[in-house]
């Protein structure tokens, strides 16, 4: 777990991490060069890390396969609430989510923090309105919780 005393918000601790996969960590269905490790890494810091995804490509099975994640895969009919619902259940108030598309604007509303990341496939508008947090790729997202006297340096009140 990671706990973030935040000045003027307060504590915030986060024991989940919620990744949307393609647009996100994923580019046309191929995990980004190097977030592997830093998914390591964020599971090394006892952080359970979550994927999700309505696999548009079908390779996320594969793409994630000898990863220390938690992949959830779902009908697109439905991904905005699939993805609110896992956040929900495993709990949203100890989860931070990352993602880009307006699918992801739900799971945003509901975890204790969120980062829209604008990446190689851009960032929905909505996403960006519903994000605690705005990063220019993913590495800077992930890094957040790698480092997060960041996160505490972009809430302060």
């Amino acid at each position: 777990m990671v706990s973030i005393d935040i000045p003027g918000k307060g504590k915030m601790n986060i024991e989940n991490l919620v990744l949307d996969f393609n647009g996100t960590i994923a580019y046309d269905g191929n995990i980004k060069n190097g977030i592997r490790e830093k998914i390591q890494r964020v599971h090394e810091m006892g952080i359970n890390v979550y994927i999700l995804t309505a696999d548009t490509y079908h390779q996320a099975a594969e793409q994630c396969k000898d990863m220390p994640v938690t992949l959830e895969i779902f009908d697109v009919d439905n991904a905005a609430l699939s993805k609110r619902e896992i956040v929900n259940n495993i709990d949203s108030k100890l989860t931070m989510t990352i993602g880009n598309g307006n699918n992801d604007v739900e799971m945003f509303e509901e975890s204790i923090l969120s980062v829209a990341v604008i990446g190689d496939e851009g960032c929905a508008v909505k996403a960006i309105f519903a994000a605690d947090i705005i990063t220019n790729n993913i590495d800077d997202a992930i890094d957040l919780l790698l480092n997060p006297h960041r996160i505490k340096a972009t809430l302060r009140m």
